[in-house]
């Protein structure tokens, strides 16, 4: 039976088992009682579709290029969760309102080159002072320790 990728991947989200089903698979996994997915498998080293189909037969009827891009999307999932993670804490930050009175002279490790450029252009946000030019990451984390330890300046 040939199924589709959303399929495919919904199946592999559904099925589930107990560490010593799988152990008696073949498949190693923490002895902490705490039930599988297929989909969770499928990011362990040297676990693809092939294999977890021996525990679940279904699974083998997924083509094989379907399979391919399941092991590839579980393999990388952690990383892209992370990234995801890390794009959604830039924008929060991003949006951070500078007080209109901030001082830059006060704020420590920023180059008097930076400290000029950003009292000059009194940047409303974080957002908007990363788009100034030659306002570094270092700056950028420098303002945002500031900004942040001084709930009252906000």
């Amino acid at each position: 039976m040939r199924r589709s990728r959303p399929a495919a991947r919904a199946l592999t989200r559904r099925l589930r088992a107990s560490p010593s089903a799988l152990a008696r698979e073949g498949l190693t996994v923490n002895a902490d009682g705490v039930p599988r997915l297929a989909a969770e498998l499928l990011a362990h080293p040297g676990i693809d579709v092939a294999r977890l189909a021996r525990v679940w037969p279904e699974l083998g009827a997924i083509p094989p290029d379907i399979a391919e891009q399941l092991e590839i999307d579980a393999r990388y999932s952690g990383y892209l969760d992370r990234q995801a993670r890390d794009i959604a804490a830039f924008r929060r930050d991003e949006a951070l309102a500078l007080p209109d009175a901030l001082d830059y002279a006060e704020i420590g490790g920023l180059s008097a080159e930076v400290r000029s450029k950003l009292a000059a252009a009194r940047p409303a946000t974080l957002g908007a002072a990363a788009r100034i030019s030659g306002v570094t990451p270092a700056a950028l984390v420098a303002l945002l320790q500031y900004v942040k330890r001084r709930p009252e300046a906000a």
